[in-house]
């Protein structure tokens, strides 16, 4: 069986024309490489050479330089893709992002990252925080960005940010007249239209509303628009209000507890591909200061959460509030 090693050194002299300075490029001594080439010769069962000087190529000589040059460049090439997807200098990265990180956040980071990796393939997923899981659990995404899944979910979660509530409505509502932050009693005589972020809200005075709410809607953009319309109103976090249209307006709740905690999900037991585990360190180091640079995260990213050792404590698990109204409805 010939080996590469032979293969190579056989191509080198070749091109060389000779024995010493084939020898140096291989970093190997003359007789060395003599030695190597006689028994090539043995193996193939043929001269590869019409003299001992090594500048003139048999048949055999010139058809094995043809076949050979070209396994050995395939080789170093393979190898090189080894390196560079180690270097996570190629590769490919899926990730599933909640809407508002998407299209807020994710533009910021994404060009410098890509700036050195052209060889990178990514595909981004825009979708709820249920979804995001879901692709996670099912290993069809790397990473995803969403909030704290549910304490005995197959994945593990690393916090980034809060992310306040804030009430979505038509700047002709009566809402937006209001002249302070938004109490829960305001609510009570509104169309409250659900969503996958505010379902996981745990106050007791929001589920109050939202228990008599008969619709609910996934796509922001949507909701947007209903709100708009004047048809009712929504509860979205700060990070999907910051660019919303004319005709709508974001306030304030005076119950500045209701909030979501966003970070990273990752399978359990596995280990991310070099691209995937570089793109995460770049969100840990980035995503924090982004958003606090946006004024909507002015506290340290929280803590990962011990398991709670009560059911009570599983209610402020993602989101909590701590608004004193919470008894009067």
């Amino acid at each position: 069986m010939i080996k590469l090693e032979a293969l190579r050194a056989f191509v080198t002299v070749a091109e060389a024309g000779n024995i010493r300075d084939a020898a140096k490029k291989l970093c190997r001594t003359p007789s060395a490489v003599s030695m190597t080439l006689k028994q090539l010769e043995e193996e193939v069962g043929g001269p590869l050479f019409e003299t001992d000087r090594k500048n003139s190529l048999t048949a055999l000589g010139a058809f094995m330089l043809e076949t050979g040059a070209m396994q050995v460049d395939s080789y170093d090439r393979a190898i090189e893709r080894v390196h560079a997807f180690a270097e996570n200098r190629i590769g490919r990265l899926t990730l599933a992002s909640v809407p508002s990180v998407a299209a807020n956040l994710i533009p910021q980071i994404l060009p410098r990252f890509v700036a050195d990796r052209n060889e990178v393939e990514i595909e981004m997923f825009d979708i709820d925080s249920r979804s995001v899981r879901a692709m996670v659990e099912s290993g069809q995404v790397d990473l995803g960005i969403a909030g704290r899944p549910a304490p005995d979910a197959p994945v593990s979660f690393m916090p980034l940010f809060r992310d306040r509530f804030r009430v979505i409505c038509s700047t002709d509502s009566r809402l937006a007249r209001i002249n302070r932050p938004l109490r829960w009693s305001d609510l009570r005589r509104e169309n409250l239209i659900l969503n996958g972020a505010s379902e996981r809200i745990k106050a007791p005075s929001y589920k109050a509303l939202s228990d008599r709410a008969t619709m609910t809607v996934r796509n922001v953009t949507t909701l947007v628009a209903l709100a708009r319309s004047g048809f009712g109103v929504t509860l979205l976090p700060a990070l999907s209000t910051t660019d919303l249209p004319m005709g709508v307006v974001a306030r304030d709740l005076a119950d500045t507890s209701v909030e979501r905690v966003v970070g990273i999900v990752e399978r359990n037991g596995i280990t991310l591909s070099p691209v995937a585990a570089a793109f995460r360190k770049v969100l840990v180091e980035e995503l924090p200061p982004l958003v606090a640079s946006l004024g909507l995260d002015e506290r340290e990213p929280p803590e990962t959460p011990q398991p709670p050792k009560r059911p009570e404590a599983l209610e402020s698990a993602e989101i909590r509030s701590t608004d004193p109204e919470d008894a009067a409805l």
